[in-house]
């Protein structure tokens, strides 16, 4: 099951700097993760300062 980036994003780019897979890259005005390439290891959540990324 992949996470899912919410509309609490602030565009920071913790969640990015801290994914193993590479899958968070910057979209609209939003981080976007590829559910392809996310292994649900929960990286992005505990570093996010906002809870954006979320389990679907």
């Amino acid at each position: 099951m992949a996470y899912k980036i919410s509309d609490d994003c602030i565009s920071c780019g913790a969640c990015a700097e801290n994914c193993p897979t590479e899958a968070i890259s910057e979209g609209d005005g939003v981080y976007v993760i590829d559910a392809d390439k996310c292994i649900d290891c929960g990286a992005c959540a505990d570093n996010c300062p906002v809870d954006a990324p979320k389990a679907e």
